[in-house]
């Protein structure tokens, strides 16, 4: 991984002016719970209101400093910031702000933005023990990156053209299939929805061991873990499996960078590049020796976020050199799946002889993320493992949830799904295609993608990538840059077929091409 001044693993003192970090998008507030992303999802001052707006601005402020959903020490947005999720000018907000500071619930501070005093003039300040502001930074997990805390938030503002989103759009999700799926289930007496087993719904785990076996993995549902999506899996494994300061390696860029779930366990990052085949194997043994490496991660079918897969031959050989290090790998197989042209070579698990290889499979990416449903697939022992950290850690999935996924995949719906859903992605991929070659030609390149969700675009020119996700925004798009994949990126965008709407995608790509331009100036 490129050098920054914290490294991944390492826990480090932070100080109220490394909250703001320079990936941030203007506009945006680091804190922990900023009250922007509550705002936006439930008020907004209503304009035929007897009363003014400034007054109805500082009543709800007010309100909520005196409940306690906002404590003492918590940041404001910044002023741009609301203006735009309140819908009002400059001067009305700072007649708002201007009440709130004279009654001292808030007060702004050089440098520091605008902070929450105290519920009212008698309590203490912000520093005084107890105050919530004290353990924001304190917890064991680290926050999401200040751009992807954004992109979260901003996923749920209406009007957004949403340029990278990572799933299906609602259209594409199959619902007339999952209300005959759930229809199935209640026109029968449904068993007591009590908690499963530690290894998940043994139903689920049988029908996950035959959809596996399609596509060449032979586990059986004692070598099965059901988890609450794809990421849990992740989680469990850095807790679980890997001791503190251990490094894995990973391709470069890759979607792991973007979340934190090995850095807040305590595991650093050793970044091997890519080429249009895969990972680049032929440094996997000196990177693996110099780092003393415990263990691989990989998407080797539609590489997240670059789109590429890795070639048969590449497979093999990452096989070899990893067995003869006695590597293990973590496959990640949440697009394998979803291929458009033809399928991609045999997963990494259909070459482990040995044990090493633990795969991941979801159902969020073809069939529903809202089931949050996933598996890992490994040997007993490291699965009862991996259990035993699940159980302590939420109990189990969803009953309900695994019972669906079960009927969904042992009644054909899957597999009757994914035709129609390739076929839509085919359509959505060839717009998005004809649009790049429309409007981007000169500015990027970018290779055609044989499956998955994405195209990483390759811009011709370096650009400051936080201005342009800022300058997009308020064009109303919303993107992925690449600089959460690979820190040091300042030429990639991941752009993603699969959400935006075709009429958005007409619309949304020449605007985006248009600020390109812009910023090349």
């Amino acid at each position: 991984m490129n050098s920054n001044s914290s490294r991944p693993g390492v826990r480090q003192a932070r100080t109220p002016s490394q909250n703001t970090v320079s990936s941030a998008p203007s506009g945006v507030t680091l804190d922990n719970a900023p009250p922007a992303a509550y705002l936006q999802e439930d008020w907004r001052p209503d304009p035929v209101s007897p009363l003014p707006l400034h007054v109805q601005i500082s009543s709800c402020f007010s309100a909520r400093i005196s409940s306690g959903a906002w404590p003492a020490g918590m940041k404001l947005a910044p002023q741009r910031e609301l203006c735009r999720l309140l819908g009002v000018n400059r001067s009305t907000l700072m007649t708002a702000l201007g009440t709130l500071a004279g009654q001292g619930l808030i007060e702004g501070r050089r440098g520091g933005g605008t902070r929450v005093t105290a519920a009212d003039n008698h309590s203490n300040n912000s520093t005084a023990p107890g105050s919530w502001s004290d353990y924001l930074e304190e917890g064991t997990h680290y926050p999401n990156l200040p751009a992807v805390q954004a992109i979260n938030r901003l996923e749920f503002e209406p009007g957004l053209i949403r340029l990278g989103t990572g799933e299906p759009a609602p259209e594409l999700l199959p619902g007339e299939a999952m209300t005959r799926v759930l229809a199935e289930l209640v026109s029968r007496p449904l068993p007591p929805l009590a908690y499963e087993e530690p290894l998940g719904n043994s139903g689920l785990r049988s029908a996950v061991s035959r959809q596996l076996l399609k596509q060449g993995i032979q586990a059986e549902p004692g070598s099965i873990l059901i988890t609450s999506g794809a990421l849990q899996g992740l989680q469990l494994i850095a807790l679980g499996l890997l001791p503190r300061s251990s490094t894995i390696l990973l391709e470069k860029p890759s979607y792991l960078y973007s979340i934190h779930a090995f850095q807040s366990a305590g595991i650093k990052f050793s970044g091997l590049p890519v080429d249009e085949s895969g990972m680049v194997v032929s440094r996997l043994a000196a990177e693996a020796l110099r780092t003393k490496a415990a263990m691989l991660y990989t998407i080797p079918s539609f590489h997240n976020p670059t789109g590429i897969v890795m070639d048969e031959t590449r497979r093999q050989e990452l096989m070899a050199v990893s067995g003869g290090l006695g590597l293990p790998i973590l496959e990640d197989g949440a697009y394998q799946e979803l291929w458009l042209d033809a399928p991609p070579p045999p997963p990494l698990k259909t070459l482990d002889r040995e044990g090493r290889v633990l795969h991941l499979g979801t159902l969020s990416k073809a069939a529903s993320p809202g089931l949050r449903i996933g598996w890992i697939v490994g040997p007993e022992p490291v699965i009862r493992r991996l259990a035993d950290i699940k159980m302590q850690t939420d109990y189990g999935a969803s009953s309900l949830s695994q019972m669906a996924a079960a009927r969904w995949l042992d009644g054909g719906y899957h597999e009757e799904h994914l035709t129609l859903l390739r076929s839509r992605l085919r359509q959505r991929r060839m717009l998005m295609l004809q649009l790049l070659d429309a409007h981007f030609s000169g500015l990027a390149s970018w290779s055609v993608p044989s499956g998955g969700f994405y195209i990483w675009l390759s811009l011709d020119r370096p650009l400051p990538l936080r201005r342009l996700f800022e300058s997009a925004r308020r064009a109303g798009l919303l993107l992925n840059t690449g600089d959460l994949y690979d820190r040091g990126d300042s030429r990639h965008l991941r752009l993603s077929y699969a959400y935006a709407s075709p009429d958005e995608l007409q619309s949304g790509l020449p605007a985006l091409a248009a600020i390109i331009k812009e910023h090349h100036i």
